[in-house]
């Protein structure tokens, strides 16, 4: 039995390989050829809009305009440059596409975002990589060839922007190590490998290459309704209820398996830009674990401590009884380069008020980090009390900790090889230890940059919403530099004086609904905020801590004083602290610094963590 169940199955299958030849035999008898331009002998599953119903599929139906065949995939159109049965691909380029246009190279080529959900086309397994790239530097390299055009301040519609960038191109497939500093990756274009020979080094070759175009391959399975529909399958009901059976049977599977290959495949270059990160900077690393010893560390991760989007943080011990907290990452939306900017920052460097990185684990999707534990928590449980149910700290302690974190911040400014930027300064992010020292955590939206860069690249936002630094939204009030941790250092302060959140729509009185300007408001009278019982040096604690927040937030970050500077804010007398411009909200005000011709507020996407 089990013998004649197998051959049915083979028979089945067969009969299902068969039938896109019979019906492609079927298609050729019925003489449905089409041309337009420079696309002759158009046929199966291919049809124009005007061929007869009986024709192709309508799934894979082409236009014909101004003599030229256009492909209309998601919204966009593409000249049909070549239609190649043999190894059913077509080579399509965007219409939109220019040679010397930067944003046209960029917006407009074929990439995996291009695809939509019903996968009638997929891009050629064999293609050529062609990696453009952003830099806040130039970059002397026969590998990275410099775009002039996209270049300094562009005003293309590519630039998130407005600070100096440098842009290149390369070609071919890029690994981590591969990537010089200050440079990111904004976008990787496939094109077809069966074009001219592209000469790596000439701008002009790669441009070539790319109006070449991409080829894509579809489906075979889309054949099977098309006979259906052709009346190959009209000799009786039986047949076609076997053929949409087997349809069924194999062709669901075969799709969930598609499916299951293009996220493994994506995942697969995610941990292999892990691997390759970690062998690179193997030096440098803390110890690597397994994640069996993760799950006995940590009892099987049975003590959770807290949680957040990039996962959950447990509470571990070593063998020697060291107490350790381990943070299991399981978003994988960032393609593990949150992971990465982790152990790449903090795995190198030691500081008092910066979290120490103790070892980490990377296995297949699994990836985690182990650091010092930290028995006092986060500062957001004590500047916010009432809320969390703590217990709440003095000013002189609260005074020491902000102390501490300045320092922590102006070492990864100043104190290393790099400028490493936070982007993400927050009281979540501050951990105390047993004796309430602070220390600077969550390395995962850092960048690190030359130390001599004032200004630095991003390709978008970053950081979490009410401690962003206004240029991060706005490109008319100056560059993103350190000093958008400065602002949100600013913010921090400023919570931890008033012992609430900065906005608060729910204040009792109208002016209290943005903590900042009222407390400036305060003092600019020669009034002080209200502290109930507190003593005379309390006081002054408060008052030099708001000063000192105020200059940090002035919303042009050439207004704003350096970490180092802040330090010696805090550390000096307050009555030789002036008061600082009161702090805008909106640059509406704000003459423009970057772009003198242009007075309208522009608004850039954000990335919130």
């Amino acid at each position: 039995m089990l013998r004649s169940f197998l051959f049915s199955g083979y028979a089945a299958l067969l009969l299902l390989l068969l039938v896109p030849i019979t019906c492609r035999a079927k298609l050729n008898d019925k003489a449905c050829h089409s041309s337009c331009g420079n696309i002759h002998d158009m046929r199966g599953p291919f049809r124009l809009k005007d061929d007869p119903l009986s024709c192709g599929d309508s799934k894979y139906e082409l236009a014909c305009e101004n003599n030229r065949t256009i492909l209309h995939l998601n919204s966009r159109k593409y000249y049909v440059e070549e239609i190649n049965y043999k190894l059913q691909t077509i080579r399509v380029v965007d219409t939109a596409l220019r040679k010397d246009d930067c944003s046209s190279l960029l917006l407009h080529s074929l990439n995996d975002e291009n695809f939509g959900d019903e996968y009638l086309y997929i891009l050629r397994d064999k293609y050529t990589a062609i990696n453009f790239i952003d830099c806040a530097a130039p970059i002397s390299s026969p590998f990275y060839v410099d775009m002039p055009f996209c270049s300094k301040n562009s005003s293309s519609n590519f630039s998130l922007s407005s600070i100096q960038t440098y842009s290149y191109v390369v070609v071919g497939d890029m690994k981590v190590s591969d990537l010089r500093d200050s440079c990111s990756i904004v976008r990787v274009v496939r094109i077809s490998s069966r074009g001219p020979k592209i000469d790596k080094s000439s701008l002009s070759s790669i441009q070539d290459g790319l109006l070449y175009g991409t080829d894509l391959k579809w489906g075979w399975w889309r054949w099977l309704p098309l006979c259906a529909k052709l009346g190959f399958l009209e000799d009786g009901s039986l047949l076609i209820g076997l053929i949409v059976a087997l349809r069924t049977l194999f062709g669901t599977p075969c799709v969930l398996i598609f499916l299951v290959y293009k996220w493994r495949r994506r995942n697969l270059s995610m941990y292999q830009a892990i691997e390759e990160f970690i062998q690179t900077h193997n030096k440098l690393m803390p110890i690597r674990y397994s994640y069996s010893n993760m799950k006995k560390m940590t009892k099987g991760f049975r003590e959770k401590l807290g949680e957040g989007g990039y996962g959950s943080v447990y509470k571990g011990k070593l063998r020697s009884g060291h107490l350790v907290a381990v943070k299991l990452m399981t978003n994988s939306k960032s393609n593990g380069q949150d992971f990465i900017n982790e152990v790449a920052t903090i795995g190198k460097i030691h500081h008092v008020n910066v979290v120490q990185l103790l070892g980490f684990c990377v296995e297949g999707s699994k990836r985690a980090l182990v650091y010092d534990f930290m028995p006092n928590g986060s500062l957001d449980k004590y500047i916010f009390p009432e809320k969390e149910g703590n217990i709440s700290l003095s000013f002189e302690k609260m005074y020491q900790i902000s102390l501490g974190v300045a320092h922590g911040i102006e070492y990864l400014h100043r104190g290393c090889d790099m400028q490493i930027l936070h982007f993400d300064i927050k009281p979540h992010n501050i951990l105390l230890d047993k004796n309430f020292t602070p220390k600077v955590s969550d390395f995962g939206l850092a960048k690190s940059y030359p130390v001599d860069h004032s200004i630095v690249s991003l390709t978008a936002a970053r950081g979490t919403m009410g401690y962003m630094a206004p240029e991060l939204f706005y490109k008319n009030i100056g560059g993103v530099s350190y000093k958008a941790d400065v602002y949100s250092f600013g913010m921090l302060l400023m919570e931890m004086t008033g012992r609430r959140k900065n906005l608060n729509v729910f204040a009792e009185h109208s002016s209290q609904i943005y903590f900042p300007s009222w407390a400036y408001d305060q003092f600019n009278e020669g009034k002080n905020i209200e502290m109930g019982d507190a003593t005379e040096e309390e006081r002054t604690l408060a008052k030099k801590m708001v000063i000192v927040a105020l200059w940090c937030i002035q919303l042009k970050p050439s207004d704003r004083p350096s970490m180092q500077k802040v330090i010696e804010m805090l550390e000096g007398n307050v009555d030789l602290l002036q008061m600082p411009p009161k702090p805008s909200l909106t640059p509406q005000e704000v003459p423009t610094e970057d772009h003198k011709n242009n007075t309208n507020t522009t608004e850039i996407s954000i990335t919130i963590s």
